[in-house]
């Protein structure tokens, strides 16, 4: 596995998005424990969660709780595992999402999230969205806050722009330490972000690197040059895609997410493939 860099926290290059196990459509609880023993098998440091990955509404955390058991149960040495967790997002239970940005919330929900984790303090806590009634600064400092109270460790946010970005680093400092917004071969929207954040240092984590749950099997059939650097290369469309976001920047750490040991297995093999200046010149025109 290889490795890069989230503050001072060393995780491997890619990591493991956990949210298909927990939402529409997620397996049992086996197969999502087995899913998360590979990843770990496999070098895996890095786990994203939020409170807000549930299905029902009185299962608020269940991903959170998943992967605390599954790292509890885990053989081996899970020591060095960074578990990235997000609050500010909800929810209701009817399949809609929601949002509450609100300090009072972000606060309660972190305490809820150190409780589900087994944790005293969360090594990445990150604000999940900008909630337009509430000022963002104010969102932010909430986080700001749980810092100085010892209850996390490094601080993220996700879903934000450049001018949030700055925003939310002249309130955290050097304790700002990644953004986490969706980039993929089909949305590349977050380019500006990703730019800013490696000027900054920042960690840029992209959020469904491979289209989605329901799109990343297609990935190859919608995005030709993708296949055929895959087909040349002896590697699959989506460890193509993989590596062509690690060639993005050195602050690029991908979290596909996976419900199953096979195809997180074959994202981390993605650290091993090199591509060169002429494919990624083709890689990066697609649109």
């Amino acid at each position: 596995m290889k490795h890069r860099r989230i503050g001072d926290t060393e995780v491997s290059a890619i990591g493991l998005g956990a949210m298909p196990m927990s939402i529409e459509g997620r397996p049992d609880e086996d197969r999502s424990v087995r899913t998360i023993h590979a990843a770990l098998d496999a070098g895996v440091t890095l786990i994203d969660t939020a409170d807000a990955y549930h299905l029902y509404a009185g299962e608020v955390g269940h991903n959170e709780t998943l992967i605390a058991r599954a790292l509890a149960g885990y053989g081996g040495d899970s020591s060095g595992v960074l578990v990235a967790t997000k609050g500010g997002h909800l929810r209701p239970g009817d399949g809609s999402w929601t949002i509450d940005g609100s300090p009072d919330h972000i606060k309660a929900a972190c305490d809820a999230s150190l409780k589900r984790l087994g944790v005293e303090a969360i090594g990445l806590y990150q604000h999940h969205r900008p909630d337009p009634k509430v000022p963002y600064a104010e969102s932010i400092g909430a986080v700001r806050d749980l810092v100085d109270a010892g209850k996390v460790r490094l601080a993220g946010i996700s879903n934000a722009n450049p001018d949030q970005i700055r925003e939310a680093r002249e309130i955290l400092g050097d304790r700002l330490v990644s953004v986490q917004n969706q980039y993929s071969p089909a949305f590349r929207s977050s380019e500006p972000e990703l730019e800013l954040c490696d000027e900054l240092g920042l960690a840029f984590l992209p959020w469904s690197p491979l289209g989605g749950i329901a799109q990343a099997g297609e990935l190859g059939n919608r995005f030709a040059p993708f296949a055929e650097v895959a087909a040349a290369r002896g590697f699959s469309p989506q460890q193509v895609c993989l590596a062509w976001m690690l060639a993005k920047s050195p602050v690029v750490i991908p979290i596909p997410g996976s419900s199953r040991p096979e195809t997180i297995r074959d994202s981390v093999a993605a650290v091993d493939l090199t591509l060169d200046a002429a494919e990624l010149a083709t890689l990066n025109q697609t649109a």
